[in-house]
């Protein structure tokens, strides 16, 4: 894995709406349940959940798309580029969509979700695989692995 060089920018695919990020995530992650096949229009969607306070939209304005539910998926209103999600009632973290950023070099996904909806094909190379979410008590330790890994 390369280091992370801080803050990390990017932006949507047409560049109206662009973010910041000034902390490491706190883990990283690819999900295979179906939801995020459709909404990724691909095999299955990335993230790297960063600390709130260190998340920032920079320019533009996002839209809520998906499912309207639980979780706030963010979108451009102009490229519908799916950037980043709040799970509601979760305030500390948002997930990003590291492919949004400017440099992308640094991501590798430490968690995979969902595997028992992934598609036969789909593989990562992700250290930690769950069938679906891991357990609220498993938390704590991937992010102090995930941490370990950034320390080098």
């Amino acid at each position: 894995m390369t280091g992370i060089n801080l803050p990390l920018e990017g932006a949507c695919r047409c560049g109206r709406v662009r973010l910041r990020i000034s902390s490491p995530p706190l883990l990283t992650m690819a999900c295979h349940c179906t939801g995020c096949q459709k909404m990724s229009s691909s095999a299955y969607s990335l993230s790297a959940a960063v600390p709130a306070e260190s998340f920032a939209v920079t320019e533009g304005e996002p839209v809520v798309g998906g499912l309207h539910g639980a979780a706030r998926h963010y979108f451009c209103g102009w490229c519908m580029t799916w950037m980043f999600t709040r799970p509601d009632g979760i305030d500390f973290f948002v997930n990003v969509r590291p492919t949004m950023l400017d440099d992308t070099r640094w991501f590798e996904p430490f968690v995979e979700t969902f595997t028992d909806e992934k598609l036969a094909w789909a593989t990562t190379s992700a250290r930690h695989s769950y069938p679906t979410l891991p357990a609220m008590d498993d938390y704590q330790g991937l992010i102090e692995g995930y941490r370990a890994t950034l320390a080098g």
